[in-house]
């Protein structure tokens, strides 16, 4: 099986599993807390806002509904296609459009990029997701996208959130109701080092323009109520 497959395996298993209800995902968190904070650092650094805004690995879709009501037009790509189900049925409107994407395949992001041209580019927590050996080949995908006028906006976890989730996970209960899930499925979120993102951009022919810490916040709370945040950092890189 290829590493592609098990990506799709694992993702496709999860988003049929998971609820339709906002907030039931692990990182599904409202955009007031996620992309509205996030599109905050971006905006400033955007060249065109005129060009379209792709959504890289969107999931049920919560973050490219935002994104929507702000871009004229926005495209939310994801591997899974249960995934996409989610997102098409959380927005009978279409205000976005939804696409099977594998971003790890050049013939996939040359296709879409012939389609839509340059663009602007918002990922959030997926390269952490990936094998090591494929996380050159998703920032490849972000760079053809991006193209000459696009940029990118990535947050990824940190170092530091590494011992925290396995500490949710290793608690004497388990871990928290809507982590489990990730876990179950195959896709624990492996370990990127901080330093390794820049790279990954600088090698695909991009350059960081501003960079930050921020938590990146979940769904899921503590026994005493307090909302899990886990450590991340941001980049918006572009071609300059």
């Amino acid at each position: 099986m290829s590493v592609t497959s098990r990506y799709r395996d694992a993702w496709d298993g999860f988003w049929r599993e998971a609820p339709d209800e906002a907030g039931a995902v692990f990182w599904d968190a409202e955009p007031a807390r996620t992309s509205a904070v996030h599109l905050a650092l971006f905006e400033p650094h955007l060249t065109a806002l005129d060009l379209p805004m792709v959504d890289l690995g969107c999931g049920n879709g919560t973050q490219t509904r935002y994104l929507a009501d702000r871009f004229a037009r926005v495209v939310g790509t994801d591997l899974s296609a249960a995934a996409l189900d989610h997102a098409r049925r959380a927005d009978p409107d279409g205000r976005a459009d939804y696409r099977l994407l594998d971003a790890t395949d050049k013939a996939d992001a040359d296709a879409l990029r012939a389609d839509l041209g340059d663009a602007n580019v918002y990922l959030r927590g997926v390269l952490h997701q990936c094998e090591p050996e494929d996380r050159q080949r998703l920032v490849e995908t972000v760079a053809t996208l991006v193209g000459e006028r696009g940029r990118a906006f990535l947050v990824e976890l940190s170092e530091a959130a590494k011992p925290v989730l396995m500490g949710l996970a290793g608690g004497p209960a388990g871990p928290p109701a809507k982590l489990a899930p990730v876990f179950r499925h195959g896709i624990a979120p492996a370990e990127v080092s901080d330093a390794a993102v820049p790279e990954y951009l600088r090698t695909a022919g991009l350059t960081v323009l501003t960079e930050g810490e921020l938590p990146l916040v979940t769904t899921e709370h503590t026994p005493d109520g307090t909302r899990i945040e886990l450590p991340s950092r941001w980049y918006v890189a572009g071609r300059v």
